[in-house]
């Protein structure tokens, strides 16, 4: 497939377009949400009616899509990305300082401490809210929660501000695609917001550095998002690739100015009862340049139970998965980074009624 050109004026100047569109950026659908953010009263039922197919559309057929004209400024983004880039070129011991453990899985940590050594990656994890509830262990029948808090390195010292800016804001953007998806659906608007209420959600500052041999290793191995939507930033340098449902291809998603990419999780799965699919999706790493990506991860409350939707239940569509606690799976997910668990990485497909 051809690289598509899109124009720069086109991404600042929303009010010059105001009907939502959709092309085609490697395969993957690009949208225009420039609907959402428009205060001309023209805008029709029509322009939002054809928006919500567009992201029902994606969600179906490719579990991905790149949004533009989305509301987050432009200069959020540019901060916390000077930011991050500040932060990662510190020495390694300054960098530690704030390292997660078993106990906080918050903070910096690198390739040397993930469970798969050919992630080749350094990160900084970081909460929208602070202090966030978690169980404080993965076991049924512990009722304990602990409160996991953010670890801010003293440098640089703008950070911890210019990322509680940035949250703000993409939480905003994340609320409007619940929405959408939601009305995709058939649903009431607001369905599944109610379930964000104290959100897990988190941010991750991904930095690739140059790797010597990069077909020895992967920026992330292939893997599926565990929550309901995630919102990544990703630089011009690119290397995010999906698995594209239809033929079982990885597609390059190449980078567009000031978009973002948005996919699916499997909570979004389980919730549509299998109409929307979390979708396979890796990182490549690049042999000369240095990669920036910050995905925001949004996820319901700790105390949220998992299922299909009623309203998507019926003779004809009976549901596909028994339910889960979210809290009680995440922290089963996150004690798997340190322990070799007797089976394997929990899955939603451990819930499916077969």
């Amino acid at each position: 497939m051809g690289e598509v050109a899109v124009d720069s004026a086109f991404i600042q100047a929303p009010e010059h377009r105001p009907k939502p569109i959709s092309i085609e950026a490697e395969g993957i659908p690009l949208i225009d949400l420039s609907v959402l953010n428009s205060s001309d009263s023209s805008t029709s039922d029509d322009d939002l009616a054809r928006l919500v197919s567009e992201i029902g559309d994606a969600s179906q057929k490719w579990g991905f899509f790149q949004v533009i004209n989305h509301g987050v400024p432009l200069e959020y983004r540019e901060k916390i990305e000077l930011a991050s880039r500040k932060f990662f070129a510190l020495p390694k011991e300054e960098k530690i300082k704030v390292r997660r453990d078993e106990v906080n899985p918050l903070g910096y940590y690198d390739v040397e401490h993930t469970k798969n050594v050919r992630d080749w990656k350094e990160v900084f994890d970081f909460t929208l809210n602070n202090p966030t509830i978690f169980p404080a262990s993965h076991e049924p029948e512990d009722k304990e929660i602990r409160e996991l808090t953010n670890q801010w390195p003293e440098n640089p010292p703008e950070l911890r501000e210019i990322c509680e800016e940035y949250a703000k804001e993409v939480q905003k953007l994340a609320f409007k695609l619940l929405e959408l998806i939601s009305l995709s659906l058939g649903l009431a608007k607001n369905r599944i917001n109610g379930f964000f209420k104290d959100s897990t959600g988190f941010i991750r500052i991904n930095h690739y550095p140059p790797c010597p041999s990069p077909h020895l290793a992967l920026g992330v191995g292939r893997h599926k998002d565990a929550g309901a939507l995630t919102i990544l930033a990703q630089d011009d340098v690119g290397g995010l690739e999906v698995k594209r449902k239809s033929d079982g291809e990885w597609i390059l998603v190449k980078p567009i100015p000031n978009a973002y990419i948005i996919n699916v999780g499997d909570i979004l799965q389980v919730w549509s009862n299998d109409k929307y699919e979390s979708v396979e999706h890796r990182v490549m790493v690049n042999s000369e340049k240095e990669r920036f990506s910050i995905p925001f991860l949004f996820n319901p409350a700790h105390y949220t139970w998992i299922e299909p939707l009623e309203e998507l239940i019926n003779e004809q569509n009976p549901s596909k998965y028994k339910a889960y606690n979210w809290g009680k799976f995440f922290a089963t997910r996150k004690r798997s980074n340190y322990k070799k668990l007797d089976v394997e990485n929990i899955q939603i497909s451990h819930f499916k009624i077969n």
